[in-house]
């Protein structure tokens, strides 16, 4: 069930069908655990402001992954959180908190790259909720 905004972002190109796409999911997944791996030793290292956007990175790999398995593009984080509604949790294949997840790490990102306004426990929740997202991701993506 695609949801108008959803729409909306196909009408201003900025998600669009992508032939190539399905090739590259596996890649996204290879991005998505490397950005995680960089995130969680910058964490033990407490360098926290690139941890928290190695984090997210992380992801908008997953969930670049997920939108390209089902052969779409996106060119906006925002139109990339709209696509992963319409085709994975108003399908109920993947669970809103992953949503949840992403919006909240894409704040956190955003504060700490462009104001230096970052912490240890959000870092850390973030680097849970980037594990998560990442095995479920995996999971779905078997299934198809």
């Amino acid at each position: 069930m695609k949801t108008r905004e959803f729409e909306k972002c196909l009408e201003r190109g900025k998600i669009k069908t992508f032939f190539k796409a399905k090739q590259l999911v596996l890649k996204e997944l290879d991005l998505a655990k490397e950005d995680l791996k960089i995130a969680q030793d910058s964490f033990v290292q407490k360098n926290y402001k690139w941890s928290t956007i190695q984090t997210y990175y992380s992801m908008f790999h997953t969930a670049r992954a997920l939108i390209y398995k089902k052969g779409y593009r996106e060119k906006s984080h925002f139109c990339l959180m709209e696509a992963l509604k319409s085709l994975y949790i108003a399908e109920n294949i993947l669970s809103y908190k992953f949503l949840e997840a992403l919006q909240l790490g894409k704040s956190l990102r955003e504060n700490a790259d462009y104001y230096g306004d970052f912490d240890k426990t959000g870092t850390e929740s973030m680097l849970e909720s980037a594990v998560d997202f990442l095995k479920e991701a995996k999971k779905i993506l078997k299934k198809k």
